[in-house]
């Protein structure tokens, strides 16, 4: 329910799937604190500790039973987080409270905590990005020789496909997914640190045995899942992580930007939308209106991603020795709302190439707009052949290229280059001559077999078993 007496984080109520909330959700967090309690008593005890079964039963018993309302009383009065909710578990475990925390600090909990948060989310953001990918991987295939309009410069340039434009945005995916398997498969738990990280708490609790410490270590990580633990730590894992991740996720967010742009620009020229839907309004004021609001959406998430990058950054170099406590607040806003962010860019991004809107009449009208001057050398060339001077005829083309040129700018006329070329003796040609020279398909080089090389070597691969992606949006 809204309490519309308070502010809500748009994230929550506008953009972020449920999901992902979850994920950054204080079930998430304290239920993650408690199994590592458990998975602590459970090492502790398996390395001799005086810690019985129905202790850690009792824990178990408990990870999801959270009373946040004793909580924020401990907390107040504590102003202690970790040790607000280690009374808070204790008073539901009382045999279990005298063992509860045995030897940890507060960034056992904490630190390890997020390392399991950023690696689930990372797997939810994996998800959607290959749904992206699948869903533009069949739209290349689909228009892969429907030739359009390339730019230089927002120029046009020559013609490429809509198919090979669509390759463009989906290489920079892949190069993302890349980059968040390798930051994926790097992440490690901080394990069972102690306070300076040079775990002497746990050396003193095991009588000496180094062996038992680091045994303990790694069954923790083991019922964490994950394979191993970072080598050394001060009391923290390195925020270096957390610029890792946060950049990936800016990567991500690069990439989906200039797609929603090239959307826009496309949506402009008429040749491309977005879906729209059929109760959809575009404008307040303008009933005809056909906004690209989505990819708008997508292009300010993406610079808020961007723009978050820098936290991380500075989190991490100002880190004192072995840790301050500076990181904290600013970790819980930064991580969590980029990754908040790069979902709800990665549900946009879905529910629009899921349903991308081709207009071929209007790509075909803009292309013969400009084909005249593209096929210029080509018209040149068969006027030599049919023994026109070479030279000469570049001039002419030159020329009445100009003034064509002039005519469509000035007068907003259409572009009469070829009405120009087959009135001039020199060159011998008719409009029949021509006609065949003007066909699109003559000028998208290799475009259909780039695109099918592209998929077939590089897309398919990673979507075996990947269905089309699809995403609800909330508004």
């Amino acid at each position: 329910m809204i309490d519309n007496n308070h502010y809500e984080s748009p994230f929550s109520s506008r953009y972020a799937s449920d999901e992902m909330q979850y994920l950054f959700s204080s079930d998430m967090k304290f239920s993650t604190f408690r199994r590592l309690w458990v998975a602590l008593a459970r090492a502790e005890k398996a390395m001799g500790v005086a810690i019985t079964d129905e202790q850690i039963a009792e824990m178990e018993a408990h990870i999801h039973d959270i009373d946040y309302a004793k909580a924020a009383e401990y907390e107040k009065k504590l102003r202690h987080d970790v040790m607000a909710h280690v009374h808070t578990f204790g008073d539901l475990c009382p045999n279990a409270r005298p063992i509860i925390h045995y030897g940890a600090t507060s960034c056992y909990v904490g630190d390890n905590t997020d390392m399991i948060i950023m690696r689930e989310a990372l797997k939810l953001v994996r998800g959607k990005l290959l749904g992206v990918i699948k869903n533009l991987r069949d739209f290349a295939d689909k228009y892969k020789a429907q030739p359009c309009l390339a730019y230089t410069h927002l120029q046009p340039a020559q013609l490429t496909t809509v198919g090979k434009r669509a390759t463009l945005w989906m290489y920079e995916l892949t190069l993302d997914l890349e980059d968040l398997d390798y930051v994926l498969s790097s992440l490690k738990l901080l394990g069972s640190k102690g306070t300076t990280g040079t775990q002497a708490s746990f050396l003193e609790i095991f009588n000496g045995d180094h062996e038992k410490v680091k045994a303990a270590e790694d069954m923790i990580a083991k019922e964490m899942g994950f394979d191993a633990v970072v080598p050394v730590s001060g009391q923290t894992y390195t925020r270096k992580y957390d610029t890792r991740v946060v950049n990936v996720l800016a990567g991500i967010a690069s990439s989906a930007y200039k797609f929603s742009n090239d959307m826009r620009l496309l949506q402009s020229f008429k040749e491309m939308e977005e879906p729209f839907e059929k109760n959809q309004i575009g404008s307040s004021a303008m009933p005809y209106k056909r906004n690209p609001m989505r990819c708008e959406r997508i292009s300010a998430l993406a610079r808020f991603v961007i723009s978050d990058t820098i936290n991380p950054q500075i989190t991490s170099s100002t880190q004192w020795f072995e840790r301050t406590l500076d990181d904290s607040a600013n970790k819980r806003l930064s991580v969590a709302e980029a990754f908040l962010a790069v979902d709800a860019i990665l549900n946009i991004y879905m529910n629009v190439t899921s349903g991308l809107v081709v207009y071929p009449k209007v790509i075909y009208k803009r292309v013969m707009a400009e084909l005249p001057f593209m096929a210029s050398e080509n018209i040149m060339m068969d006027a030599v052949k049919r023994g026109a001077d070479r030279q000469e005829m570049h001039e002419k083309i030159r020329v009445y290229a100009m003034e064509a040129g002039k005519r469509v700018k000035e007068e907003g006329l259409d572009n009469d280059l070829i009405d120009r070329i087959c009135a001039d003796p020199a060159f011998g040609l008719s409009h029949a001559d021509i006609d065949p020279i003007l066909k699109p398909e003559n000028y998208i080089g290799c475009c259909p077999e780039q695109v099918s090389a592209f998929l077939a070597d590089v897309v398919d691969p990673l979507l075996v078993g990947v269905d089309a992606g699809s995403a609800e949006l909330k508004v």
